[in-house]
């Protein structure tokens, strides 16, 4: 078998838009990917076009020989955007291999060690308490999720005196705590909004008694000493790694004990092989895997085999798919998890190229917010 093309999609899904890739054979199987969206997107397919040449005429089973050729061909380390292509296209080699056996692809890692997995919500939009519990119950009821993901502020931190910022924070936790059933979990997280590493400890120990789910990356992630010195002050599961992109990064993070829950990015790391070495790693330092995945539904159904396979996996990001049509059947919750399907082949789902060539491309960056004195804070 022999790589003979590779096409690139865009599309979108709700407001973001989604690069999604095509690695072709000359056995008429075709393998499916996705790129992480960073903001400059229109530049992943031409740089899609170069690494494509690196691969052609390869044998698409030979996942690590290619996968090491793309990053060695570069004299310096890749970053957001080398991984981000290096992703989907480990991926669509993944769904390719599995394609050609006529098997999942979590069959290819070793197996199942889990029947279904466990997903999590993210819900922001909920000012008060029971706005909040009435909309997360609204999901329980339709897809049987028990946890969910919250934003941690209350008011505007940028104006208001910080203790406030904490007491607010910590009076919500609270009465959304008291009001909603037992078996609910709740995670929040900062989108590394912070800059001080004190006023993170100071707001994740306002959390704990609260018992949240975790306290997602408060503080940029570049300094690794903070991030320990900030976990050894911390009363609540401190999670980050949606921002580190290889499994370098990781070991420096686990070594300094910098984290109680790991969250790397399938669609940013490189893809599903070094996603897997990064949970190897989190394993031998005694970490659980908690994937980030805020990308669309065939992001979702890559993070499914890694999850189905992975004995440190805790719970999986995920975004329902309500406006993503390239993916014709994508994975939904039942109760509250992604069940596996062992009769389909690959990825499990079926793309619709008719509606990726509609080329839906929406143009996205992030909102930059602004401090009272008139700079820019952590978006």
């Amino acid at each position: 078998m022999r790589i003979t093309g590779l096409r690139s999609y865009m599309s979108h899904d709700e407001k973001r838009p989604r690069v999604i890739v095509a690695i072709d054979t000359d056995e008429g199987i075709t393998g499916w990917g996705e790129c992480y969206n960073h903001g400059p997107d229109r530049a992943l397919p031409a740089m899609l076009d170069y690494f494509y040449e690196q691969i052609k005429g390869e044998d698409p089973r030979r996942i690590e020989f290619l996968m090491l050729k793309l990053q060695q061909q570069a004299r310096f380390p890749g970053g957001a955007m080398h991984l981000a292509t290096f992703s989907a296209i480990d991926h669509c080699l993944w769904d390719i291999s599995a394609k050609a056996l006529n098997l999942p692809v979590y069959k290819l890692l070793g197996g199942e060690v889990r029947d279904k997995v466990r997903v999590y919500l993210g819900v922001y939009t909920a000012p008060d308490p029971q706005v909040a519990l009435d909309t997360v119950q609204g999901h329980h009821e339709k897809y049987g999720f028990t946890a969910f993901k919250l934003s941690p502020f209350r008011v505007d931190f940028h104006a208001e005196r910080w203790g406030e910022v904490v007491a607010t924070s910590a009076d919500y936790f609270r009465r959304l705590r008291e009001i909603s059933p037992k078996n609910f979990e709740y995670a929040f997280d900062a989108h590394a909004k912070i800059f001080e590493p004190w006023q993170a400890v100071q707001l994740g120990n306002a959390l704990a008694p609260y018992d949240p789910l975790f306290f997602e990356e408060p503080i940029r992630p570049e300094h690794i000493p903070a991030w320990a010195e900030m976990k050894a002050k911390m009363n609540c599961p401190l999670a980050t790694g949606e921002s580190l992109y290889s499994r370098y990064e990781f070991l420096n993070l686990l070594s300094a004990r910098g984290c109680d829950i790991a969250q790397p990015d399938i669609c940013v790391v490189g893809g599903l092989l070094e996603m897997r070495k990064i949970a190897v790693i989190a394993e031998a330092h005694y970490i659980p895997i908690a994937p980030h995945n805020p990308m669309g539904p065939l992001a979702t159904a890559v993070n499914v085999h890694f999850s189905a396979a992975t004995p440190n996996f805790k719970i999986l990001e995920y975004r329902l798919p309500l406006d993503a049509p390239y993916v014709k059947d994508p994975y939904l919750p039942e109760g509250g998890y992604l069940q596996l399907r062992p009769e389909r082949p690959g990825w499990g789902v079926e793309i619709d190229e008719r509606e990726l060539q509609k080329d839906t491309y929406i143009h996205w960056e992030r909102k930059m917010p602004v401090k009272p004195d008139g700079s820019y804070g952590y978006p």
